[in-house]
């Protein structure tokens, strides 16, 4: 089976048309998490459950800019935007990342290896897969 190749994008510019994840930053360079939820068309609490953060740190305005929220969500945009393109849009990357287990890295999604704090291994199994290795 031909598995479709998502395309390499530094972790500068998170790839691809227009700058996926820049749609989500704010004036201060800050992810804007409603922005976020709303694209997906998810409450506060899913995009809070879906980065691996607590209801309360995504529903109170100082703890949205806390780093580590800030890198949870960074982190779970940047993968979407990696398989964007591939998956046919935004909705189906969000199932790819909440759902697809990946057999490479023990058959985890990458929603969980994110949530455990392993997004690396997430990107680079993309970068893997972009220069033409095996899933």
């Amino acid at each position: 089976m031909v598995r479709p190749q998502p395309k390499t994008a530094s972790r500068d510019d998170c790839g691809g048309k227009g700058a996926f994840v820049s749609r989500f930053i704010d004036k201060r360079g800050l992810v804007d998490v409603d922005r976020v939820a709303d694209a997906f068309r998810m409450t506060k609490g899913q995009l809070a459950e879906t980065a691996g953060l607590g209801a309360a740190t995504i529903s109170k305005a100082d703890r949205r800019t806390a780093p580590r929220t800030q890198t949870r969500v960074t982190e779970m945009l940047e993968i979407i935007s990696r398989v964007h393109d591939w998956a046919g849009g935004e909705a189906q990357a969000m199932a790819w990342y909440r759902s697809q287990p990946i057999p490479a890295l023990d058959g985890r999604t990458p929603e969980a290896l994110v949530k455990s704090g392993k997004a690396g291994d997430v990107r680079d199994y993309l970068d893997h897969l972009a220069l033409g290795g095996f899933a």
